[in-house]
Parts: C-alpha cells; sequence; structure tokens
C-alpha cells in the first residue's frame, strides 16, 4: 500500500484570520502552490485510487486541486479523522473503511501528519505546507511502513511553503 500525505497548502496566518478557524483557505499563493506540486506529481507518473481530506476549508481546497490534476475530478472524501486527532491507530481505522486501497492521498495537518508519518517509519520528519511525502506500507494490518520520498513543496515546482 502506498500512502501519500500532502499537506494542505499556505493558508494565511491564523492569527490574521477572523473567524472559525476551520473554514480559513488557501490563499493566492497556497493555491499557486498546491497546482505546480500537483503537476509535478502528475509529471512523475503518480496515480491514486483515492483522495481522502480533512474537511477543514484550506484542506478541502488542496485535495480538490490535486484530485483535478490528478484526473480524478471530483471523488474526494472528506474524513474529520483528518482534522485532527490522526494517528497510527486511527490511521488504520480510516483505511479499513476505506477498503484499503492501494494507493491513497491524504490531505491534513501538522503535526498529525509528521507525527504519524513517525509512528509508521520509526523516522522523524516534518511535512512542510505544500509538501508531501510518501510512505509504503507492506501489511496494512501492521501498518509497519518505510518513508520512500519526503518533497517540500519547491523541490516540486511549488514555492517555500514553511
Amino acid at each position: 500500500m502506498e500512502l501519500y500525505f500532502l499537506r494542505h497548502g499556505a493558508a494565511g496566518k491564523p492569527s490574521e484570520w477572523q473567524g472559525d478557524d476551520r473554514l480559513r483557505p488557501l490563499t493566492e499563493k497556497g493555491t499557486a502552490q498546491v497546482r505546480s506540486v500537483a503537476r509535478a506529481l502528475v509529471a512523475a507518473g503518480l496515480g491514486v485510487d483515492a483522495v481522502v481530506t480533512s474537511p477543514l476549508v484550506r484542506a478541502r481546497q488542496t485535495a480538490d486541486i490535486a484530485a483535478r490534476e490528478l484526473g480524478l475530478g471530483d471523488a474526494v472524501r472528506e474524513d474529520e479523522r483528518l482534522a485532527g486527532g490522526l494517528d497510527r491507530r486511527v490511521l488504520a481505522g480510516l483505511l479499513a473503511d476505506l477498503g484499503l486501497p492501494r494507493r491513497v492521498l491524504l490531505v491534513g495537518h501538522e503535526p498529525d501528519f509528521s507525527s504519524t508519518i513517525g509512528q509508521l517509519t520509526g523516522g522523524s520528519v516534518i511535512c512542510r505546507k505544500g509538501g508531501i511525502a510518501r510512505v509504503d506500507v507492506a501489511d496494512p494490518a501492521s501498518l509497519d511502513g518505510q518513508l520512500v520520498w519526503l518533497a517540500p513543496p519547491r523541490l516540486l515546482g511549488g514555492h517555500h511553503g514553511g
């Protein structure tokens, strides 16, 4: 199983957003960043069977952009488990509910993504805004994984996302 962890693109500073943080959208920079990253993934031949996102607006926008660029149209599923509190155990349930797809793109947030990748691989990573990591899992029951690559957005044509 190939797990792709895509952190949402730049969404501006929470301190400058007025209103419910769940509604904070991508900035223009964030939209362009995600589009560039998604196009680089397409150019690299990445294909996925499912796209699952946090329902927070900035993550949903990121997932929609990625799905369009990957040719999946509106096949994005929202899952509240990606909004906060994701860990190895929660991820196992989410993947089981999806029917254990062979390749899945997960769109969400920090610090959950970095800590979950660490739990799967035994390593330490930091997922930048608009960055993506691939973790391969041989046995979905154990979720013992190997970090295949971690790419910050600037490596994939997006701008630095902090």
